[in-house]
């Protein structure tokens, strides 16, 4: 997925005729990619700006059966979560999804322990084969020395027990990658601007180009609209009525150093309206979320210093060290593509989805979660059987492993063999590992020509200048910002967010993409001015005014036309 890739791709979308075109390249697109490739589908993904831009970066990061869904009696949503959990841990992406222990603090004597263990012992059953612990029982004082940071008044005992965390982008970028290495053809800066009919049958989709403002049309027999909270928007550019509505909700969440929370487990506490997690993140922990209802921006939901406060006021009720603001490292706020319901509260609105033929050739897919979305994916594709010619297959993406799977575990096991090749701690390379698997190869390869890539990004030590350039040959990465903030985690990893080691990153880049200084410094500017803007709207009191701050920052792709979908 570089840039000759990219050049082959633009002309396969105007010359060749596919079965299905998916819009959206969050998971759930570059899922329903991989679902339609595998069963011997011609496919294309489009999306207007990057891989996981949207909701599928800015998610807890978990693979989790949804603890609290137990409680509003979402047996199949929590049942079909962890089995998805299981095969990720064990099959499909094992170098991606890790096993995370969690503490559940206990604040209620006598009923909250039995009650809490029935739970925990259907949510460690329920999704059959099981390859994480289960649950452990723990005095206050056993609790305390596995979480030393709570205060000994916040709990009378608590229950340890187990889920599952990937990065969310990097995680969905491997799905697109996989897909295309199964035929897809994946566009990404590529957006839809109109469909195509014929009599009263979708047969395809407008698209443009939004690095260079060319438009060609792509000819389909079905189109998935997977693009989550801006369903609804693609609904109406398809000039037909949707079937379900799409509410967003936005979650915030905090990064903080390590070391502010000493603590060998991350903690789910108890909130008025939903649970916090305090998540282990590397050298970090991530503390979110809220929900609350968002009606503005969809591509840039803004964080206020309202969200930070709530969330900082929470965790410390129970931290005996409290966390400040100086503490943050980094805010990102993101949006969860709800199916509509009665009830006004989002975080009682259902985490099921809803698949949809609105027209004849056109699907919609919306709701669901992060950890169900290969189940969502085979759904979608199944509802578009009726527009394809000939037998469709049945999805097999249960079966089929994510690039960088095969031969991981053996690899983990060589990590002492492969530092001692490349000159690097084994750490590094069990580092690296968990975010290629034996792709680690191709990553480690860029330093037999370059050695000066095996050294670490500068102002980003947990990075090495390899992995950027890795991520514009390979991973298609086209702008800064995709870099720094999917690629790599690095905007919301360190305190500068960026800035410091932008100009760095942008002429690793320049090398792969062909920049000249002028658009180094434009990339480097825009960067710059986002992180800027997104400063600015975390010390806002509201939505709007947040709003304001965060939309006046200018977009790295110049040719994006509004609304974008």
């Amino acid at each position: 997925m570089g840039p000759t890739e990219r050049a082959e791709n633009w002309k396969r979308l105007e010359q060749d005729e596919f079965d299905v075109v998916v819009i959206g390249g969050g998971v759930t697109g570059a899922g329903a990619a991989l679902d339609a490739a595998t069963r011997g589908l011609r496919v294309a993904l489009v999306e207007a700006r990057d891989l996981a831009a949207g909701t599928s970066s800015r998610s807890s990061k978990l693979f989790h059966g949804g603890l609290r869904y137990l409680e509003q009696l979402e047996f199949s949503l929590v049942r079909e979560a962890l089995r998805e959990r299981e095969l990720m841990l064990t099959r499909l992406a094992p170098h991606l999804v890790k096993p995370v222990p969690f503490l559940y603090p206990l604040t209620r004597r006598f009923w909250e322990r039995p009650y809490t263990a029935a739970g925990l012992l259907m949510y460690d059953t329920m999704g059959g084969a099981r390859s994480v612990p289960g649950q452990k029982h723990l005095s206050r004082a056993g609790a305390l020395r596995m979480v030393p940071a709570l205060k000994r008044s916040a709990m009378i005992g608590g229950i340890r027990y187990y889920d599952a965390q990937a990065d969310d982008a990097r995680h969905t970028m491997t799905v697109a990658r996989t897909a295309a290495r199964y035929g897809a053809v994946v566009m990404t800066s590529t957006q839809v601007t109109g469909f195509l009919r014929e009599a009263d049958r979708i047969a395809g989709v407008k698209v443009r180009d939004v690095e260079t403002a060319e438009e060609v049309e792509v000819r389909a027999h079905a189109v998935i609209n997977a693009t989550g909270v801006w369903t609804d928007e693609l609904q109406k550019l398809s000039g037909g009525r949707g079937r379900f509505r799409v509410r967003s909700s936005k979650g915030v969440h905090i990064v903080v150093p390590r070391d502010r929370i000493v603590a060998e487990t991350g903690m789910i506490l108890r909130t008025e309206k939903s649970v916090l997690f305090v998540i282990p993140w590397g050298n970090h922990w991530i503390i979110g979320t809220t929900d609350t209802d968002w009606h503005l921006d969809l591509a840039h939901p803004s964080a206020t210093k309202a969200d930070i406060d709530y969330l900082l006021e929470h965790v410390n009720s129970v931290l005996a060290t409290p966390l400040t603001h100086d503490d943050i490292e980094g805010v990102y706020a993101g949006l969860r593509p709800l199916l509509a319901g009665e009830s006004e509260e989002s975080s009682k609105l259902s985490r099921e989805h809803a698949v949809a033929r609105v027209a004849p050739g056109l699907v919609a897919i919306a709701g669901g979660k992060y950890t169900t979305y290969r189940v969502m994916a085979a759904d979608a594709v199944d509802a578009v059987s009726p527009d394809v010619p000939g037998r469709m297959a049945s999805s097999i993406t249960d079966q089929v492993p994510l690039i960088g799977a095969d031969g991981y575990h053996a690899l983990v096991n060589q990590a002492d063999q492969l530092a001692g090749a490349h000159g690097l701690h084994p750490y590094r390379i069990r580092h690296l590992l968990d975010r290629y698997g034996s792709e680690i190869h191709e990553v480690l390869s860029a330093g037999d020509e370059r050695p000066d890539l095996l050294k670490p990004v500068p102002a980003a030590p947990n990075y090495l200048q390899a992995e950027i350039v890795y991520a514009c040959s390979h991973e298609g990465a086209m702008h800064l910002e995709d870099v720094l903030t999917r690629r790599t985690r690095i905007s919301i990893e360190y305190p500068h967010r960026g800035v410091d080691c932008a100009d760095a990153v942008a002429r690793l880049m320049a090398v792969e993409l062909g920049w000249d200084e002028e658009t180094i410094a434009r990339e480097v500017a825009v960067y710059t001015q986002r992180v800027e803007a997104e400063r600015d709207s975390q010390t806002e009191p509201s939505d709007q005014a947040a709003d304001a701050k965060r939309s006046a920052a200018p977009e790295a792709r110049i040719s994006l036309l509004e609304p974008v979908v």
